[in-house]
């Protein structure tokens, strides 16, 4: 039985370090783009920059900040030639990880204004809109 326990320590243990892994990549990839923006930071300069809403067509459809265009992160790779690149780029979803893709995406391909709402749209407390199509 203790060889038991020691095996599931071993596992959750792993499970915890892949978690904690993770996380880590996560914080390190934030601050080498060096874009992320309050609430405040992001209503401040959102009139001098491209809004993108990340997230897919329904949940933007439903709400998202007024002013936002929606380029889904599995079209952004092919539509990111939409984008202004001279200007700031604000992106935003419901996923730090899904946006911190994007913003090496745009990185990558000559984009050097990009920026991103901290703590996602859900956490967003400026003005909103619904789709009327």
């Amino acid at each position: 039985m203790s060889n038991f326990l020691i095996i599931l320590d071993v596992i959750l243990l792993a499970i915890i370090l892949v978690f904690a892994g993770i996380w880590l990549w996560n914080r390190i990839q934030a601050k080498r783009i060096g874009g992320q923006l309050s609430n405040e930071e992001f209503k401040q300069g959102m009139r001098k920059a491209q809004i993108v809403d990340l997230r897919e067509k329904e949940p933007f459809k439903r709400k998202h900040i007024d002013g936002a265009r929606n380029l889904p992160y599995t079209m952004l790779k092919y539509q990111f030639n939409e984008l202004r690149p001279d200007l700031p780029v604000y992106l935003y979803s419901d996923s730090l990880t899904v946006t911190l893709r994007a913003a090496r995406l745009l990185k990558k391909n000559g984009f050097s204004s990009i920026h991103y709402l901290k703590n996602g749209f859900e956490q967003w407390d400026g003005r909103t809109k619904a789709s009327k199509y």
